[in-house]
């Protein structure tokens, strides 16, 4: 059974400060051979009992800003819906994103060009009301591969905190990233990789319960639609700091 590293301490000078919020964690077993050719030879698929699992996150990111910066107003907001597996190296295990569709044009640029992760231009609703949130996207890329998503859920009772060992810590509890470049399927042939850290507290998190799911999010990357029912968690907001990103 996989483990993850113990959460880093709280930077004295981040890249970046952010805040997570209306976040729900979708999750599917799936075979590891599928996963394979969307990772670089370096990375090892990161298993819990010898399974892989595939994530769909959708969530919003507000008052962002850099270190030392002011949030810009109209630049430190987005909506954002990510792919995810888990990958580890030399024994630091971190989440791998196929694909994150993204609201913001100055965002996605920034994330591709700063941080060498595969942002997508993205037209993304994300709206609660009276307890039930919905998320609704289109992804507009020029040149990438269309999806579509809609998602209904309610967050249900807390949840005692995610202890390691347990499935709910391996999908949630995630400090580190990484990254080839920000064309998934040309950069993970090359040489280059990123590690990426940052910092928050530990998730509080909820049961949830799914009203919809229509989405080819993960179709699109070629992979066979998730079966079954998905492993759901819905979280509550919290402070994330990034702390660097190194190549590796």
């Amino acid at each position: 059974m996989s483990t993850n590293s113990s959460t880093p301490t709280r930077p004295r000078f981040p890249l970046m400060r952010q805040r997570w919020s209306e976040l729900l964690f979708a999750h599917w077993p799936i075979e590891p051979e599928l996963l394979r050719p969307y990772l670089p030879e370096r990375l090892e698929l990161d298993l819990f009992e010898e399974q892989a699992w595939l994530g769909v996150v959708p969530f919003t990111m507000s008052g962002i800003r850099p270190l030392g910066l002011p949030a810009v107003p109209g630049l430190n907001h987005l909506h954002e819906l990510n792919v995810r597996t888990y990958a580890r190296l030399d024994g630091v295990p971190g989440v791998w994103f196929l694909s994150l569709d993204a609201t913001n044009p100055l965002g996605v640029w920034a994330a591709r060009t700063l941080f060498h992760l595969p942002y997508l231009h993205a037209r993304i609703s994300l709206t609660e009301t009276d307890g039930t949130f919905r998320a609704v996207a289109k992804r507009t890329h020029r040149g990438a591969a269309p999806a579509t998503f809609a998602a209904t859920w309610m967050p249900g009772k807390l949840l005692p905190r995610a202890q390691p060992g347990t499935l709910s810590h391996f999908l949630t509890e995630r400090y580190f990233l990484y990254t080839a470049g920000p064309n998934l399927l040309e950069d993970v042939r090359g040489t280059n990789l990123w590690r990426g850290q940052l910092f928050h507290e530990p998730w509080t998190l909820r049961e949830a319960s799914l009203r919809e799911w229509d989405s080819t999010l993960v179709e699109a990357h070629g992979l066979p639609t998730p079966v079954g029912e998905p492993v759901l968690y819905a979280a509550e907001p919290l402070e994330v700091w990034v702390k660097e990103l190194r190549r590796v």
